[in-house]
């Protein structure tokens, strides 16, 4: 770990206070006239979700957290939560079902993603922007349908719930956003 002043904290990093990981989400610098500056910060605790404010001095020292982010894919499921390969050294790491919860409706087996350690540990798992997902339930499609047309219900293969065009049918791969859960199109064949 690496000691700078917080005057060199900018968003998007992440500091470790009092053994906590934070990740900054805003920062300003206020300096009025000739009164000593103050740098206000919004922190988020990675732990816990909960967003803070806070004011230091920019000359005040900070310990500053090396995240190691890596490309893995999902191998897996056991019973102590999901396995996941390192793409480069083949090392495999479980990450527990409650830490990873709903992401997992997105993820089916050889699907890749991103984990960020920090001191060998798991932190965070990133998925890709978009998934394709095969549909395994949803209403007959209807000759004819056009988008416009009501959206219906769906389950995919994972067990993910979204609503699909008229036009999709069982057996179908659709494209979905991993952000929204909103159906992006049919997958291209």
């Amino acid at each position: 770990m690496a000691s700078i002043n917080y005057s060199q904290v900018r968003k998007g990093m992440v500091i470790v206070e009092d053994g906590q990981l934070y990740h900054v989400v805003d920062r300003d610098l206020n300096t009025p006239g000739n009164w000593r500056a103050i740098l206000q910060l919004k922190l988020k605790n990675l732990k816990t979700g909960s967003i803070t404010p806070k004011r230091v001095r920019p000359e005040d020292k900070v310990e500053q957290a090396y995240l190691d982010k890596r490309e893995m894919e999902y191998i897996y499921q056991d019973g102590e939560g999901y396995v996941f390969m390192d793409i480069e050294t083949s090392d495999q790491t479980t990450l527990p079902t409650e830490w990873v919860g709903e992401l997992m409706l997105y993820m089916k087996e050889n699907t890749k993603a991103h984990v960020t350690f920090y001191e060998g540990k798991p932190l965070s798992l990133e998925l890709p922007a978009t998934v394709e997902l095969k549909v395994t339930e949803t209403e007959p499609s209807v000759k004819g349908a056009t988008a416009a047309a009501q959206f219906k219900p769906a389950t995919l293969e994972t067990g993910l719930k979204i609503t699909v065009p008229p036009f999709v049918g069982i057996g179908e791969v659709v494209s979905v956003d991993t952000r929204t859960g909103e159906y992006l199109s049919r997958a291209k064949q």
